[in-house]
């Protein structure tokens, strides 16, 4: 699945840059003739990292400033000039010391109107150790395997911050042609 990636207008100007977000203004023409501003916000692209060690998920517990404890996946933000698939090898290694050689994007999500930004969701099958973690000053993370019934039972998490995989992890849940598809998506080649 892959959303329509919003655009910002040429016209726009740049009002504000921040660490992580830009806010971008136009003037857009109305129904009736007026004109009215208009804006939308900018970030860079994230990755999201499914990651399959054997026939277990690896699940993040994540401490973070001002933020209350939460459960993930593997994955943040694609730096500048980086594609995103590097970004996600990246991540998966500095949050889990984890490498894979058997990748696959499985979905592209825009999941904000009115914001430029792309979740690209992966799926990282067979990985393997391969170093400790090298965390950012603001994260602790601990891993842990789980399995895959596990995994389509945190929907049911509120403190699971995946929003994005929400909907394809409930049919698999509830539906056992979709449980089996999914299954085979992370677990076979």
């Amino acid at each position: 699945m892959v959303n329509k990636r919003k655009k910002i207008p040429k016209s726009a100007k740049r009002v504000f840059k921040g660490e992580i977000y830009e806010v971008w203004q136009w003037p857009q023409k109305m129904f009736d003739g007026s004109l009215a501003t208009f804006e939308m916000l900018k970030r860079p692209d994230t990755a999201v990292i499914i990651p399959v060690v054997g026939d277990k998920i690896l699940l993040l517990h994540q401490s973070q400033p001002n933020k209350p404890n939460f459960l993930s996946l593997a994955g943040g933000r694609i730096e500048p000039g980086e594609k995103p698939l590097n970004g996600a090898k990246r991540e998966l290694l500095e949050e889990t010391g984890y490498v894979s050689r058997d990748w696959q994007l499985w979905l592209k999500v825009n999941p904000v109107g009115k914001m430029v930004w792309t979740i690209h969701v992966y799926i990282a099958r067979d990985c393997f150790y391969w170093q400790p973690q090298r965390l950012d000053p603001g994260e602790k993370i601990t891993i842990k395997l789980i399995s895959y019934d596990e995994f389509l039972q945190l929907t049911d998490n509120p403190n699971f911050y995946e929003r994005e995989l929400i909907g394809a992890m409930l049919r698999a849940r509830y539906d056992k042609k979709e449980y089996e598809k999914f299954r085979k998506l992370l677990f076979d080649k």
